[in-house]
């Protein structure tokens, strides 16, 4: 078996999943493929293509979070990213009380510390992905509405992704239920 691609993300409640696909689905469908509600979480840290004996070094560090405080979070305002040819339309959050940041960091220094993964440098961006530019479109300035409201995250789990023509496929490989 050849790498995985693999991320470790915070999931999030159905009904606000059903809110953030009506964002994706408002977006001009010309412009933008909206991504499908189920696969709809905030990326952690993004490992990229690891061997399978990878996911046994992972799952301790995800298993810590287990019953873990639930990050406070309130949905804020779409946006483009990146911010001058956006490639992607997100929903920005707000941590409030910076649990969400706190839970990113100890698992960001915590696989790194495995030798599984490389920080990025620019600072956590705490944004959800509701839709994909299509090839050869552009983005246009105008983004569709949110309903703003919080939240709590309901786990963080290390998925497998599988690209498809019809977009990403997410396998749950390990997964920490959080309070």
């Amino acid at each position: 078996m050849g790498p995985l691609r693999l991320f470790v993300a915070l999931d999030l409640p159905p009904d606000v999943r059903d809110v953030l696909a009506a964002v994706g689905a408002a977006a001009d469908a010309e412009v933008w493929r909206a991504v499908k509600p189920e696969t709809l979480h905030v990326t952690l840290a993004f490992l990229g293509a690891r061997p399978p004996g990878d996911v046994a070094a992972i799952d301790p560090i995800v298993a810590a979070e287990d019953g873990g405080p639930a990050p406070r979070l309130e949905i804020e305002r779409v946006l483009g990213l990146p911010p001058r040819r956006a490639r992607v339309l997100t929903v920005a959050l707000d941590d409030p009380d910076g649990t969400l940041g706190a839970l990113q960091a100890r698992l960001s220094a915590a696989l790194e510390q495995a030798g599984l993964y490389t920080p990025e440098t620019r600072p956590f961006r705490p944004h959800i992905t509701v839709a994909r530019l299509r090839s050869r479109q552009r983005a246009p300035r105008a983004t569709p509405d949110v309903e703003t409201r919080g939240f709590h995250g309901t786990a963080v789990t290390l998925y497998r992704s599988t690209t498809h023509p019809t977009g990403a496929r997410y396998e749950p490989l390990a997964r920490a239920s959080l309070r």
